[in-house]
């Protein structure tokens, strides 16, 4: 695939969605960064959920902390993995409170250093709340990156890099939100809805017949 095919596909996913952004709801960088936390192998909408009543009790480091694992357990019990996620959650604001004055940080070290955080976690929050270019690679994203030709790679770190150098400037901080949505709501992964695509006559997918 070349630059002005990319630069065509990302105009048109513009097009579409002039602002897109993360389907969490959040009111603070902090509620992103819980919600982000919470939201792996999770749906948005079950995240969701769950916080809006967590939020409406405790949406700071210190009131959520002050929940302990088992007080947050009873608000996130409905998404997976909630054990462990409790546990990382109440350690992250423990370090928040100690070492960072309660303020998320806006560096990748600092940001991967909390507990429950990685690299695609520290990417949403990069590039959502703080704005900086980071693609943060899900599954979603690594199955249109490959399946339109716009990034393929073996792996997510791959056509994370690859993402980045392959976008076009221009579309680089919003292509995350693009390419998620376009995943999550038109390629989907067991059978793309290819005639419902603004990017079809672009795309290198070829379907199956039975598909």
């Amino acid at each position: 695939m070349n630059r002005n095919t990319r630069t065509e596909i990302f105009s048109r996913l513009r097009d579409e969605n002039p602002t897109p952004t993360t389907e969490l709801k959040f009111s603070s960088t902090f509620e992103l960064l819980i919600s982000v936390i919470l939201s792996a192998q999770a749906t948005d909408v079950s995240v969701n959920k769950a916080t809006e009543k967590l939020y409406r009790i405790a949406n700071t480091p210190e009131t959520i902390f002050a929940l302990g694992v088992d007080g947050l357990k009873r608000y996130i019990k409905t998404i997976g993995l909630y054990n462990t996620k409790a546990a990382n959650i109440i350690k992250t604001c423990d370090i928040l409170i100690q070492q960072h004055a309660s303020v998320v940080p806006d560096t990748r070290e600092a940001l991967e250093a909390l507990p429950g955080v990685g690299r695609k976690t520290a990417n949403v929050i990069l590039n959502t709340a703080f704005h900086q270019i980071a693609m943060a690679v899900d599954t979603h994203i690594f199955r249109v990156s490959n399946r339109t030709g716009i990034a393929p790679g073996k792996n997510v770190l791959e056509v994370e890099k690859r993402l980045l150098r392959l976008v076009p400037e221009e579309f680089l901080l919003d292509a995350h939100h693009w390419l998620i949505l376009h995943g999550r709501y038109v390629c989907l992964a067991r059978k793309p809805r290819c005639g419902a695509c603004v990017i079809e006559d672009l795309c290198e997918y070829k379907q199956k017949p039975s598909e």
